[in-house]
């Protein structure tokens, strides 16, 4: 994209603007004229497409050949007649300094490019035009540039109406400048040569002409390009490759460029690439950083029943590196879900990879289906093995809609946030435990009742701490903003309440990433669940049927009853093989009908085809057969195996 500046309203003509008035102020000095006549040839170079010297910055260290400098000519600014005394001297280099630094400010391309674009219009040139490589060249590694250039930004300064001396009018500024904005280059064409070699070169030298015509996307022919020694073109040479290159030029009012003036573009074009380098790496670092977090943090959330899950991520403001925050929601056997948040402490790579790892882990354990203190105290075990050095806090809440409980355990993280239907918010009050990490530390889970229609919010630190503000001062502000969510006809959605704890937070407001999970909870209705034990004898079977057959016909789906009691005994059948304590039998309806039988035994079934001679083996492979999804699951007291069955098309949940 083509970056306009200058008299079209960009930054490019504010000569008052105080980021640049320190060059400008120089340039006004170099301006004044001097009591010498310029001498034939004095001070300068016959060919302004060899000269060289002085050091260039960006060899120092790199073995590349030094390139033209600034500072070893007298010279004058552009419009002035030209002296070898010193003061010119001074001026010069004091025009350098201060454009050089101003360059150096920028942070990225853009701001790299409208620096440069203030330091040289109108205090060095009328326009400005700058071609880079598409795609720019990253790091070190020799490679072969792109064969394309592309124009991102041009500047022109406004139009002038009287001589700095004060002799009248002077014409205006060439309007009619243009540029192409996209130049395809043969790799040894002339241009590539050029842009290869490093040295800034006049655009009257011979074969260069062709070369300048297409960079500004104009025949070569005579009058098509500015006559004269009125155009420079610097190519953009960073550390290790061609960047692109910056185009200067004079209006007819001013002044003809000198040999000096080469050695001018050729500093402004080296701190230029210099910035450039940087720009793309540190967009590449960005970059790199930002997909490492998104990698880490759960790509989408699952929908629950019973449970609607809205989360929220926003990196800190003053940093491109990620932090360590993160957060997940975890399906569980029994309609269960787990919720969990943490924060890794410290904002590097070192910090997103760890919290990677521990994110993890926390998904294995709770494949395991245990209590959520076993999983913190497991976890932190884990975190040991990976450093002393790395520390982290962790919560994890794990919700049955079926009991509408709630179980939470804590790990140094925050507590959560319950705003409950009514529009009033309680602290959970859950022991904070010690950091994962620390070591030495027991856990405790803490049950509470989770009510119909209330939202857990758990979040991190980042949210309710700042440099003004404490932590029970930002957590009392973040309960206000929830009571002024919930002050509605009805419960906020999750969503909404995620966007209402964020509330006014803007770029600047934010030392710390931010990480939010909200859970409304909305439970299973009893009358959607049927639970039974059995023992496990050889008769259990056919009382499952009779007691899945009744149900069924309870809630209206006759005609699902042939296959669930075909799938249930089957099921059953092979709990009671197994199974040396009473057998779970559960049936919920919901925008599914789910069947879930558990034993004792932690050996879980597997699906193989039996031969034709098999008296058994069959089972599974009609439960796979029949229902829309099944599975089997490991959990604390021995395992789960599940089916469901959609629901029929005119049948609407019980």
């Amino acid at each position: 994209m083509t970056k306009h500046l200058g008299a079209d309203g960009g930054t490019g003509g504010q000569a008052a603007d105080g980021r640049t008035a320190d060059v400008h102020e120089a340039a006004a000095r170099a301006r004044r004229p001097q009591c010498a006549a310029p001498s034939p040839g004095s001070g300068s170079r016959a060919d302004g497409a060899h000269a060289q010297a002085g050091v260039n910055p960006a060899s120092e260290g790199s073995g590349r050949a030094a390139r033209p400098s600034a500072v070893e000519a007298p010279a004058v600014r552009p419009g002035g007649p030209r002296s070898d005394g010193a003061e010119p001297q001074t001026d010069r280099l004091r025009y350098l300094d201060a454009a050089t630094r101003q360059i150096a400010r920028g942070m990225n391309l853009d701001e790299t490019l409208q620096e440069l674009c203030r330091a040289a219009v109108p205090a060095f040139a009328d326009v400005a035009l700058v071609h880079l490589y598409s795609p720019l060249p990253v790091g070190d590694e020799a490679t072969d540039p792109p064969g394309v250039l592309r124009l991102h930004t041009m500047d022109r300064a406004p139009r002038r109406t009287a001589d700095v001396r004060g002799s009248g009018p002077l014409p205006p500024v060439d309007d009619t400048a243009r540029a192409a904005e996209v130049v395809r280059l043969s790799p040894t064409g002339p241009l590539a040569r050029l842009l290869r070699a490093g040295r800034p070169v006049f655009g009257d030298l011979p074969g260069i002409r062709s070369v300048v015509a297409e960079l500004l996307g104009v025949p070569n022919s005579p009058g098509t390009v500015p006559p004269g020694r009125r155009l420079i073109l610097a190519p953009l040479h960073g550390r290790s490759h061609a960047m692109g290159s910056v185009v200067l030029i004079r209006g007819p009012g001013r002044a003809d460029f000198t040999g000096d003036d080469l050695l001018v573009a050729s500093q402004l074009a080296t701190h230029t690439a210099l910035g450039i380098h940087k720009a793309v790496l540190y967009a590449r670092e960005a970059s790199v950083a930002d997909a490492l977090q998104r990698t880490m943090l759960p790509p989408s959330l699952p929908e629950p029943t019973g449970v609607q899950l809205a989360s929220r991520y926003l990196p800190a403001s003053r940093t491109a590196q990620v932090g360590g925050d993160w957060y997940d929601a975890i399906l569980l056997p029994g309609n269960r879900v787990a919720l969990v948040i943490g924060d890794v402490m410290g904002h590097s790579m070192t910090s997103a990879a760890i919290m990677g790892q521990l994110r993890t882990i926390v998904q294995t354990l709770a494949g395991l289906d245990l209590p959520p203190d076993e999983v913190l105290h497991h976890l932190d075990e884990q975190a040991e093995r990976l450093g002393s050095e790395h520390t982290a806090t962790c919560l994890y809440a794990m919700y049955d809609p079926v009991l509408h409980r709630l179980l939470v355990s804590n790990a140094g993280h925050l507590p959560p946030v319950l705003l409950h239907p009514d529009g009033s918010t309680e602290v959970l009050p859950v022991p904070p435990g010690v950091p994962i990490g620390v070591g030495g530390g027991g856990f405790e889970s803490t049950e509470m009742h989770a009510p119909a229609g209330s939202t857990l919010l758990l979040y991190t630190d980042g949210l309710v701490e700042s440099r003004d503000s404490d932590v029970l001062t930002g957590v009392d502000r973040l309960r206000a903003r929830l009571r002024a969510a919930a002050s509605g006809s009805g419960p906020p959605a999750p969503a909404e309440v995620c966007e209402q704890a964020l509330g006014t937070l803007g770029a600047g407001d934010r030392d710390d990433d931010i990480a939010l999970l909200a859970a409304r909870f909305e439970g299973i209705l009893p009358e959607t669940v049927a639970y039974w034990y059995m023992a496990p004898r050889p008769q259990t079977a056919r009382q499952a049927r009779r007691l899945t057959r009744r149900t069924l016909r309870d809630w209206g789906l006759d005609s699902l009853v042939e296959s669930t009691e075909l799938m249930v005994s089957e099921v059953v059948a092979n709990a009671v093989r197994f199974a040396s304590r009473p057998i779970t039998l559960r049936l919920l309806c919901t925008d599914v009908l789910r069947c879930e039988v558990g034993d004792n035994s932690p050996l879980v079934p597997r699906m193989r085809h039996a031969r034709l001679s098999d008296e058994g083996g069959r089972g599974l492979f009609l439960v796979d057969q029949l229902a829309q999804s099944w599975g089997a699951t490991r959990v604390s007291t021995g395992k789960v195996v599940w089916f469901e069955q959609p629901l029929p098309g005119d049948q609407e949940p019980v």
